[in-house]
């Protein structure tokens, strides 16, 4: 299983994705408030976020409550200012993935704290960054890549 944590993010639609992403793939999805959105069984219903159900959300109050509840032993924090990429690191089971909000990412301070702990998606100087929902796709799949797709279904209806 592997965490995907959010901090303060600001799109509805991206939660949303992550979510979807999260549902598929059995990860817990953490959101760190504040959030920019409201997430209530209501909101969820009228958005039409039918998956919302195989998602397990669990919401904080801030980064000391994060990790006040939780017994995070492997954290990886996606950054466009990480030292290495996303791929030169070994994810395990149970490991946790944070990204932070869609227009500033993850605090500076949070970051040098972390520093061995960062990574990034390689991509063109030019570019700012990936929209959040890709990024948690890339790495929440390379994380399951590394530890061979466990309890996902690995095949579809065709024959080969």
């Amino acid at each position: 299983m592997l965490n995907v944590v959010l901090v303060e993010p600001e799109i509805p639609q991206n939660t949303g994705n992550i979510a979807r992403t999260c549902a598929a793939t059995g990860s817990v999805l953490h959101l760190i408030k504040p959030l920019g959105f409201d997430i209530s069984e209501k909101a969820v219903k009228r958005a039409g976020l039918d998956y919302w159900h195989l998602v397990d959300v669990r919401v904080y109050e801030n980064l000391d409550d994060f990790f006040s509840k939780n017994d995070v032993r492997e954290l990886w924090c996606l950054s466009t200012k990480a030292p290495r990429g996303y791929t030169e690191v070994c994810y395990h089971d149970g490991c946790y993935l944070m990204f932070g909000k869609e227009t500033k990412g993850l605090p500076e301070p949070f970051l040098d704290a972390h520093r061995e702990s960062c990574v990034r998606i390689p991509m063109r100087a030019e570019a700012r960054s990936l929209n959040l929902s890709n990024s948690v796709a890339v790495a929440v799949f390379e994380a399951l890549r590394q530890l061979d797709f466990p309890h996902l279904q690995d095949f579809g209806k065709m024959k080969i």
